[in-house]
Order: structure tokens, then sequence, then C-alpha cells
């Protein structure tokens, strides 16, 4: 059975490739969920991509990682400036998490 790895994405990731392609591109997440697990297969990972809009459910996802994940990696999107209350979720679990941002934050 091979590890899973979280792959969570905040608000207005559902637009991507459609709103300001010039700043984040043309690819969409379905385009970036298909090469995460592309190369998650070749390290033998589950990727497990998913995207939301609201906060709660973000942190609701990474305590569900708690029990279910070996690591998180995590674009939290506008939240990065504004959510204490991600942070401290992240802060409580205890495998690896790694912070992406599509453009220069």
């Amino acid at each position: 059975m091979s590890k899973t790895v979280f792959i969570l994405n905040g608000p207005n990731l559902n637009l991507l490739g459609r709103r300001q392609p010039e700043i984040y591109g043309h690819d969409t997440l379905d385009d970036v969920a298909a090469q995460c697990a592309k190369v998650g297969q070749e390290f033998g990972l589950t990727v497990d991509l998913r995207q939301s809009n609201h906060e709660g459910q973000i942190i609701d996802w990474i305590h569900e990682a708690r029990e279910s994940a070996a690591g998180i990696i995590i674009n939290p999107a506008a939240f990065t400036h504004t959510s204490v209350a991600i942070l401290d979720a992240l802060n409580a679990y205890d495998g690896p998490v790694l912070e992406v941002h599509i453009s220069n934050v």
C-alpha cells in the first residue's frame, strides 16, 4: 500500500488557467492534479489533491491528514496572509508540510 500525500489548495485556485493567466499561467487545477499524480506515482505515492474556497474545509482536511496522510503540500492562496487557524492546524500535524505558491507572495 502506497503512502498518501494530501495536496491542499485554497481559494480561487479552482479558477486556475482562466483567472489572470498572465500571472498564474494557462494550466488548470486539473492539469496540475494530473502532473502531481504522475510525479507521485514515480515515487510510489498516492496523491490526494483537493481545493476549497472555505477555510474551515481546509482545516478539516488538515485534521483528516493526521490519520491518513504521510505529508501535506499546501497552497493556501489568499489564506497565506490571513489564516492563523490554518497555521494552527498545520502546527498540530506531525508529518512533513510544504507550503507552495504559484506566484511570488
